[in-house]
């Protein structure tokens, strides 16, 4: 039986670049945002989970769904799948590591090996597409 973690996260790409996130206690990267809550939208969860993390306004009405992604989750147990919905926006501000993360770093291609899986199913489909470099 598959158990789905059902996430929502940021693409926010500048020169090529994507902005990455670490956690405090984590080595592997991942996409900015999180888990819904109860009643949320996939924007609203945006919204709140950019804010709490990076310490900067999500602008909701320039929201757009890039995809959704799935893949086995990084240290849990086989059959717990990832469910990432990822929607590209503007953001009104600059960035900040918050709450919970300890790094924001900008990520090539290149940096595939140091995201999780799921991250890496959406940096082959950036890659593909041209939008990273």
């Amino acid at each position: 039986m598959t158990t789905f973690i059902d996430k929502i996260a940021l693409i926010y790409i500048e020169n090529g670049q994507i902005l990455g996130t670490r956690s405090k206690g984590k080595e592997l990267y991942y996409l900015p945002g999180g888990k819904r809550e109860p009643g949320e939208t996939d924007v609203e969860t945006l919204v709140r989970e950019i804010e709490e993390e990076l310490a900067v306004r999500v602008k909701p009405e320039t929201a757009v769904h890039v995809g959704n992604f799935e893949a086995q989750a990084d240290g849990k147990a086989e059959g717990i799948v990832v469910k990432m919905t990822c929607y590209a926006a503007e953001l009104d501000g600059k960035p900040n590591a918050a709450s919970e993360i300890e790094e924001l770093e900008w990520l090539s291609y290149k940096d595939r090996d140091r995201v999780s899986r799921v991250v890496q199913i959406i940096f082959d489909h950036l890659h593909e597409n041209n939008w990273i470099s």
